[in-house]
């Protein structure tokens, strides 16, 4: 880590993780690794400032492709993993970067606690629509009558409406994004770092080995672009939500829904006099030293 470094000497090169991506040629993960990268340099984060949580899957090695502080946590846990660190350290910028499977499947009861509390935590879903690191089985968010590994005979589930969910499960910014459009997902990703509170950011992000049907050239053929549409306010939920339910021939991308509410964080007194990491531990050196060595 560097911080020392000054903001005006940021460059995207900077953020270059450790060791290169391992995903398959043409992942989508590929686009959302570049926008968090440029979302991060807009913002002049520099690489100690941010926290990069996952949980498990393909998309979850993503910590390890970024310069900053990181963990690759338990499957479908990287929320509340996430909500530890920032309430130890409210100075970090947490995002968590994960997949459909780990998020809304096993993860699901974590998702929905972490928005009705409106933490101010960043949550990046590489939504792929089906299992990629076990091999191509239905996730959450696969579509009706899809054949995948699991479903030989069409997948008979209804998929979650992540979108939907966040908006009536307390989220205030709720945003989709496209791999296909880095320059979206980069605006997308910078307002969600900025904002104060729970942003999550479902991003469709083509798994090329695995999906056949949800391809580049299917997105392509029906995303649309809020921004571009006369008249759509974020601030109407009600708006928003019928956003999150169109599904078809037009599919909306961009910032859906996004409002200023109290955050976690400021209901707690004890934060209010700073990070805990920052704060006396009201012990001595010594009896640390005997609590550390009884837990190592």
């Amino acid at each position: 880590m560097t911080p020392t470094l000054a903001k005006e000497e940021l460059t995207l090169t900077m953020y270059e993780g450790p060791v290169s991506p391992d995903w398959c040629p043409g992942c989508g993960d590929f686009g959302v690794l570049n926008a968090l990268k440029k979302a991060a340099l807009q913002l002049e984060l520099l690489p100690h400032e941010m926290m990069v949580v996952s949980g498990i899957g393909c998309s979850s090695n993503l910590p390890g492709y970024i310069h900053s502080y990181g963990i690759h946590s338990l499957h479908g846990r990287a929320l509340p993993v996430a909500t530890g660190i920032k309430l130890a350290n409210q100075d970090l910028h947490v995002v968590i970067t994960g997949g459909d499977g780990d998020g809304y499947g096993i993860g699901m009861g974590h998702f929905i606690h972490a928005m009705r509390r409106n933490l101010d935590l960043t949550y990046i879903v590489m939504d792929n629509q089906i299992y990629g690191l076990t091999t191509g089985q239905t996730s959450p968010t696969t579509m009706q009558e899809v054949r995948t590994k699991s479903t030989p005979r069409g997948n008979a589930e209804l998929p979650i409406n992540p979108l939907a969910l966040a908006i009536v499960s307390g989220a205030t910014y709720v945003a989709r994004g496209f791999s296909g459009n880095t320059r979206q997902l980069t605006d997308l990703f910078a307002g969600a770092l900025a904002h104060r509170g729970f942003a999550l950011i479902d991003v469709f992000s083509p798994c090329v080995t695995y999906n056949k049907i949800n391809t580049y050239p299917w997105f392509k053929e029906r995303v649309y672009d809020l921004a571009e549409e006369e008249g759509y306010d974020p601030a109407n939920a009600q708006a928003a939500l019928g956003k999150a339910f169109e599904w078809g021939q037009r599919i909306p991308t961009g910032l859906l829904y996004h409002s200023q509410q109290p955050i976690y964080e400021d209901s707690e007194p004890v934060l209010q006099r700073g990070p805990l990491v920052k704060q006396s531990l009201g012990i001595s050196q010594a009896l640390l030293n005997e609590m550390l060595a009884e837990t190592m």
